[in-house]
């Protein structure tokens, strides 16, 4: 890069950097008051919160990045522009394309510090942060929505609706079936513990077996169960999809789909994934017709809102369409693309008439 690159990204990285510090601020403030309805149950003290909220700051940075990119591109070429800098790169003969690529190797930057967040940093401090709290107030914590994670091993389908540690899980029901789809047996665990070697401790567990026309009833008691289902996969099962990383989910489709189970939810995010990381380019790219067209001198406070306004869109509209994938039957692959690809065509479009 040249020195002019290099001053370019730096305005608009600077933008970014201030925006997100805000929005962060905001975000944890939101997060801590929305912890102190659970202060003081059990161990959860306000300290705790603050920790929580802590841990969680790498996600929100991730979910928010696409807006605070498009907000911070706006600022940092407004401010460019205002001070008529870009009319003098202009006039020195760098041309709407060059600017672009300029501004495209900002937003390489940031989609690699979304990657950084959503695959390495943000998952297993909030994954910490859960645990944490969970242990705190002394309390097994569901994790998942709805009735639990169902999940499919051969002829066992298994129903876990709560974690308490790593390899400890709670209230799993057991449903064996026979090779032609007759129910065998349905037994409930108070308790799950992982052991080695595919095994599972199951505590208070107390099963009903069917055979003809009778049913023979075994009282509570304990029984090790062998499964291909490892703890690490049910602590996957759990979770909310959107906040697993791309492996993680890529793991989830395989195996749902190996069982013939069905895994739209799972492929809606992981597409999704990759799809809002993508977006973060063309959000910087989108502020360049603007700056140079009907915001070129507007104030701070004027890009700050049409940044915002474009931004909540994007956001309304992803998850909008999140719903519409789980409730209707949707191709979740197009669904997922479908915000990135307007914003896409939006951001050419403007680019095109741009002067």
């Amino acid at each position: 890069m040249n020195v002019l690159d290099r001053y370019i990204v730096r305005a608009i990285l600077g933008a970014v950097l201030m925006v997100m510090v805000v929005v962060l601020v905001l975000g944890a403030l939101f997060v801590f008051i929305d912890q102190q309805d659970d202060v003081g149950t059990g161990h959860y003290t306000a300290l705790a919160a603050f920790s929580y909220t802590l841990l969680n700051l790498p996600q929100l940075a991730y979910e928010l990045l696409p807006i605070v990119a498009l907000i911070g591109a706006l600022l940092g070429l407004g401010s460019l522009a205002r001070g008529s800098e870009l009319v003098v790169i202009r006039a020195a003969g760098v041309s709407i394309a060059r600017l672009a690529s300029i501004t495209l190797i900002a937003g390489l930057l940031l989609v690699l510090f979304e990657m950084l967040l959503g695959e390495f940093l943000a998952p297993p401090l909030q994954q910490a942060a859960r645990q944490h709290k969970a242990f705190s107030k002394l309390n097994n914590v569901s994790f998942g929505v709805g009735g639990g994670a169902w999940v499919r091993d051969g002829n066992l389908i298994l129903n876990v609706a709560g974690q308490s540690s790593e390899r400890a899980f709670g209230s799993m029901q057991i449903f064996e079936l026979s090779d032609d789809h007759r129910l065998l047996l349905l037994g409930h665990a108070a308790r799950a513990v992982s052991g080695a070697r595919g095994t599972w401790l199951l505590s208070d567990y107390a099963e009903s077996r069917f055979d003809g026309d009778t049913v023979v009833a075994q009282p509570s008691g304990q029984r090790q169960l062998a499964s291909n289902v490892t703890a690490g996969f049910l602590g996957l099962a759990v979770e909310d999809p959107k906040q697993l990383t791309s492996r993680a989910l890529w793991r989830l489709i395989s195996y749902y789909r190996a069982n013939s189970l069905d895994a739209r939810e799972y492929v809606f995010a992981f597409w999704s994934r990759i799809a809002r990381t993508v977006a973060v380019m063309f959000s910087v790219l989108l502020a360049i017709p603007f700056v140079l067209g009907s915001l070129r001198s507007a104030g701070t406070g004027a890009r700050t809102l049409m940044g915002l306004l474009l931004g909540i869109g994007l956001f309304l509209l992803q998850r909008l369409i999140e719903s519409g994938t789980v409730v209707f039957n949707l191709n979740p692959v197009l669904l997922a693309w479908l915000p990135t690809t307007l914003l896409a065509l939006v951001t050419f479009a403007l680019l095109a008439r741009a002067r």
